[in-house]
């Protein structure tokens, strides 16, 4: 049988390394997991003008590399 301090033990830092922390970094994982499913046209389009609009804006460069991947990916999507 376990004492309470056992089961209550913190999870170890090693797992946090497994879960993407940036924004960008969990956008990558998404799209690692793609799959087909049905999606409204207008979706596709408004994410895509999003997306460009936010690369146009980004100081970051991974992050406005990954945005305008990203917006191609619906584009050619649609």
């Amino acid at each position: 049988m376990s004492t309470p301090a056992q089961s209550q033990r913190p999870v170890g830092r090693g797992v946090s390394t497994l879960i993407p922390q940036s924004a960008t970094d969990q956008a990558m994982a998404a799209l690692t997991g793609l799959e087909t499913v049905p999606v409204h046209v207008g979706l596709l389009q408004a994410a895509a003008l999003l997306l460009e609009e936010a690369a146009r804006t980004a100081t970051d460069e991974s992050a406005k590399a990954v945005m305008a991947r990203t917006a191609g990916m619906l584009r050619s999507a649609m």
